[in-house]
């Protein structure tokens, strides 16, 4: 009985790459892209919301968000992604995966245009309700990550299916570029229309009342990709592993799988039944049972991803400030807001099409032909030693932005080829069919957790220890020296963390998470 599989299984590992394959890419992979897009957008307008909602007309400076607003803005999203990668992770593997993929998608629309339409024009109303619907944005995200992980895991073949978990992974890296783009042509657009002087010259007239159409729009053209992927992702039908192994109809889970692969399939309904009955493997997350088999597997998932959103989310939303502290982005005070969202928007566009989005597609190419674990261990080491490369020579980079802007790309394409996909891919991969979308929540939300230290950490542990050079309203930090070193350290945890990542290459699911492991001893 050791190696016996369902049919209808064994057919979808040995299937050749098909059109459904493709199809299920792009549904899931477009919910990536609006997740991507509506996370680090928020990147791209926080100067503006500083200098529209809080202008001091006696500064010499524009005006900036306050440290606790600016900490709320940038990680509230994060905090809705944690709790609904842990809630629609444990309810994808309750209620099926396709029963609640549509209901995030919904959730994502709605608050991606009422995050635009944030009430009121006082200050303390608009960043309330922007924080508000941000955190059940972030929640309705949070849901994306372990249900397209599983669901794709779940349809792919084994010999491609880390390049098809990788490619819907890699829409993060166009949902990523999107958000430069489109913040680029409404920036530029404005500008055209209102070309006001700069701060230095005019405070008051630098930025225009229209400027608060530009952060508006940039939100709420998030909703529009998430929106027109909803009716296909309602017509795909429950995964096969789901149906025949957590539901047990094996006769139901055939005649869809039929329809998706366009051939007829039957299953040996006494050998069915034989495979998906109780075999005293019904054990639950916080069992002896569970420890033993993925105990070690849980925790590797987790602190890599931990670990790899520290340095990963710190370098992402706060690309602005590094680039403003090595001058590559002139200085506030000589630009008007709308100038400033395009600069700023300009330069991470330019840092995600050289480095960003090549890494996702060197994963894509490669992580069936060199596996996970390579990769992963790789990418975290060439993420260390180009952080190092970054720190310890960091005063010779304020004089020479072009090389700095080279090396900081190398960081993100390493964290691209390498722990930032791997770490998406292997949780959907190595665990039980039963608890997969909950372990991979599980996982996910390690991450997210790593994503607020670095999102709340490095806003404050960045700033300048010189009053006269850090931001207005905030305490003295380290510097972004300092905070290269403290992902320098995080990014080596990560390395010797990831030794204990199962390499799953090749290998069907129910090999790799020891589906039938009590069946096969008892034999």
């Amino acid at each position: 009985m050791a190696g016996e599989q369902l049919n209808v299984l064994n057919t979808l590992d040995a299937a050749r790459t098909q059109w459904y394959h493709f199809t299920a890419i792009i549904i899931a992979g477009m919910g990536f892209f609006t997740d991507a897009y509506d996370l680090f957008c928020i990147s791209l307008i926080t100067k503006i919301l500083g200098r529209i909602y809080y202008f001091d007309p006696n500064s010499a400076s524009p005006g900036s968000l306050p440290p606790n607003v600016s900490a709320a803005v940038n990680g509230v999203a994060f905090c809705g992604t944690l709790s609904g990668q842990l809630f629609f992770g444990w309810l994808g593997d309750k209620l099926g995966r396709k029963t609640v993929y549509g209901f995030t998608l919904i959730v994502m629309v709605v608050c991606s245009v009422a995050s635009g339409l944030s009430f009121s024009s006082s200050p303390k109303a608009v960043i309330a309700t922007l924080c508000f619907f941000r955190f059940w944005l972030g929640f309705g995200i949070g849901g994306d990550y372990p249900l397209s992980a599983t669901i794709m895991s779940e349809y792919a073949n084994k010999k491609t299916r880390g390049a098809f978990i990788a490619a819907v992974f890699a829409m993060q890296g166009f949902g990523i570029l999107a958000g430069g783009i489109v913040a680029i042509i409404v920036s530029a657009a404005f500008k055209i229309k209102y070309n006001v002087p700069p701060y230095s010259v005019d405070p008051a007239g630098s930025t225009v009342p229209q400027a608060d159409y530009v952060w508006r729009i940039i939100l709420i053209f998030g909703a529009i990709p998430a929106a027109l992927t909803y009716y296909w992702r309602m017509k795909m039908p429950e995964t096969a592993r789901y149906t025949a192994l957590v539901a047990k109809n094996t006769k139901q889970a055939a005649a869809d799988m039929s329809k998706v692969l366009n051939m007829e399939l039957e299953e040996d309904t006494e050998k069915a039944q034989r495979l998906v009955a109780d075999k005293a493997s019904n054990f639950g997350l916080f069992s002896k049972e569970f420890a033993r088999r993925h105990g070690l597997h849980l925790l590797a998932t987790t602190t890599t991803w931990f670990f790899l959103d520290i340095a990963f989310y710190s370098q992402n939303l706060f690309q602005k400030d590094i680039f403003s502290a090595i001058g590559w982005i002139p200085k506030a005070a000589t630009m008007n807001a709308i100038e400033e969202v395009y600069r700023i928007a300009r330069a991470q566009t330019l840092i995600a099409l050289c480095g960003t989005v090549p890494g996702y597609w060197f994963t894509v190419a490669f992580i069936d032909i060199i596996g996970r674990f390579f990769i992963q261990v790789m990418g975290f080491f060439m993420m260390t030693a180009f952080m190092l490369g970054l720190a310890i020579p960091y005063n010779y980079w304020t004089t020479h932005h072009i090389g700095f802007v080279v090396m900081y790309g190398f960081t993100f394409f390493f964290a691209n080829f390498g722990p930032n996909s791997t770490t998406f891919i292997v949780p959907a991969e190595i665990f039980p069919a039963r608890l997969r979308s909950t372990c991979h929540g599980i996982s996910a939300a390690a991450g997210k957790a790593g994503a607020i230290v670095g999102a709340f950490g490095f806003l404050y542990a960045a700033q300048n220890p010189d009053p006269a050079k850090r931001d207005k309203g905030y305490p003295a930090g380290i510097g972004v020296r300092n905070a290269l070193f403290v992902l320098v350290a995080t990014n080596f945890l990560g390395i010797l963390f990831s030794l204990l990542v199962p390499e799953s290459k090749g290998v069907s699911l129910e090999e790799i998470s020891k589906e039938h492991e009590e069946e096969e001893a008892a034999t």
